[in-house]
């Protein structure tokens, strides 16, 4: 008797979560319709003690840091989070899960609108799915383009060396420039400015074109998170 007691015990003590891919969806949506009033209970009732979120900025906050950073949005400003792509892995008493959230958000009146990618550790806890680990990503796009005059994207034709073994060859087609490197294919360079270009679909890179005292093409920086390498005008 004693034994099938302990036993009882025992399977009370490790009561599964349900497997429940919709139920965790709702639960998502509902956290993410928490942030715009600044909901914190929705948060609280969700996260574990010790759970972790990182933010888009690559901040991470415990837990207590979170909800004291989650208020309503200010005056003047509205927006929504709405689940586009859901996907969950379960594994026992963990689930591993995947979202894309479309934003729009009125900022005084301008529409603006942002696309991210969160991951998220769940916990089952007391028969219950809990948030372990949150980690928020803004998905990067490619900025609005400009019309650039073919006389201007003359200056940039030429032969670009950043090392010994490094050139690239910046060509004129039309009214739009691309950029060779051998045994590569040629790229498109776009104008965002009329001295800062950028590669469609790379929207993390720019190529920053400079001058010198009298205006003439040096070389140009190419900068991805803040660091720079630099190509100097050889030909």
């Amino acid at each position: 008797m004693v034994i099938a007691m302990l036993v009882a015990l025992a399977v009370q003590g490790t009561v599964a979560c349900a497997a429940d891919e919709a139920s965790l969806h709702r639960k998502d949506q509902t956290l993410l319709d928490a942030i715009a009033p600044g909901n914190r209970k929705a948060w609280e009732q969700a996260l574990t003690p010790d759970a972790v979120y990182v933010d888009e900025n690559g901040a991470i906050m415990q837990r207590d840091a979170f909800l004291a950073a989650l208020v309503p949005l200010p005056a003047n400003v509205s927006g929504r989070l709405a689940i586009t792509d859901y996907k969950v892995r379960f594994n026992g008493d963990t689930a591993l899960v995947i979202h894309r959230d479309d934003e729009r958000e009125n900022y005084h009146g301008v529409a603006l609108r942002a696309d991210y990618l969160m991951t998220e550790t769940w916990l089952c806890r007391d028969a219950q799915w809990k948030l372990a680990m949150v980690h928020a990503y803004v998905e990067a796009k490619d900025p609005p383009s400009v019309t650039v005059s073919a006389r201007v994207l003359h200056d940039y034709e030429g032969r670009y060396s950043a090392a010994p073994d490094l050139s690239v060859n910046i060509r004129l087609i039309g009214n739009h420039l691309i950029m060779e490197r051998p045994d590569r294919p040629p790229l498109p360079l776009v104008a965002e400015t009329d001295s800062v270009m950028f590669i469609p679909g790379q929207p993390r890179d720019k190529r920053i074109f400079t001058r010198d005292a009298n205006g003439k093409v040096t070389g140009f920086i190419d900068r991805r998170e803040g660091e720079d390498i630099i190509w100097k005008r050889v030909s």
